[in-house]
């Protein structure tokens, strides 16, 4: 579902952005997503939350194995930019479509920029002689950097956001090391730009499934994968499916698309069926199940 509505938050906008249009795109009912979510509203924040941890994650590992601010930030810019381009469905999300989906994106953006102004701050402290900005220097430069990408992005320019990394960094280190290091940040090679994916966001398991996911289907396929190898009745118990018709056309069903499999000899043998996730079955199962669990 937070597949779903990165890629069409993308092609509608947030203000037009419906449930409606989550569950089409992404297969599973809207019993299924009112399960995990209240509202819209509140998908958008766990997409957006998602995102910005996807984000964070990458720029810090790639700024771990540096010393200094400067090539800390040089490290994580460029992880981030690479991110951007090889998502570009969670770069909207985060810079362009957050700005227009109300008070709750808007505050849950305003923590994130304050973390970036926090990261930029530190460059205070290796500043070099006769410069003394003030926190309102980050701040200028955070919002510079996004307004930047932010163009770019509403743009819907084709060109990889990596190429702008020199520039970005010389507006960066401006402040804080001089006109001479910001020279030397702009007159940098561009790093070689990774191949630009589709801006239809993170994989989606559920596409292609040909199935419509339903609340009682969801707890059929959760009950499989908790107790693998079960009989029809003992997935029906579990899943709480009382009418023994109405379990076998819903294993049937979902055996049909290739989420389950049967082990057993079955009905034809007069002994038991044994029903366990396929791989692609528990693929969906864990994207069901995992933001809910979040």
């Amino acid at each position: 579902m937070l597949a779903a509505l990165v890629a069409v938050v993308r092609e509608v906008g947030p203000g037009q952005l419906t449930v409606t249009h989550i569950v089409e795109r992404s297969g599973v009912s809207r019993r299924t997503f009112y399960e995990v979510f209240e509202d819209r509203e509140d998908c958008f924040l766990a997409a957006l939350q998602e995102a910005t941890d996807r984000a964070t994650q990458r720029a810090l590992a790639a700024a771990a194995g540096q010393e200094l601010w400067r090539e800390q930030l040089r490290a994580g810019l460029k992880a981030l930019l690479e991110l951007f381009d090889e998502d570009p469905g969670l770069a909207g999300l985060c810079v362009v479509d957050a700005l227009a989906a109300g008070e709750a994106a808007l505050t849950q953006r305003a923590r994130i920029v304050l973390r970036l102004v926090a990261v930029v701050d530190r460059g205070r402290r290796e500043a070099s002689p006769g410069l003394n900005p003030s926190r309102l220097a980050a701040e200028g430069v955070v919002g510079g950097v996004l307004g930047v990408l932010h163009g770019r992005l509403a743009a819907r320019d084709s060109r990889p956001l990596s190429s702008l990394q020199s520039q970005l960094m010389a507006m960066i280190v401006l402040p804080y090391l001089g006109p001479v290091a910001a020279a030397e940040e702009a007159s940098r090679a561009t790093p070689r730009a990774r191949r630009q994916r589709s801006e239809r966001g993170p994989s989606n398991p559920l596409e292609g499934l040909h199935m419509r996911l339903t609340y009682r289907t969801v707890r059929v396929l959760c009950a499989i994968g908790a107790k693998p190898e079960a009989s029809n009745r003992r997935v029906a118990d579990a899943a709480g499916v009382h009418d023994p018709g109405q379990i076998s056309k819903l294993l049937t069903r979902l055996e049909s698309v290739g989420l389950i499999e049967n082990l057993g000899p079955g009905a034809h043998r007069g002994e038991p069926n044994a029903w366990r996730l396929t791989a692609r079955g528990h693929e969906v199962q864990c994207a069901v199940v995992q933001p809910a669990a979040a």
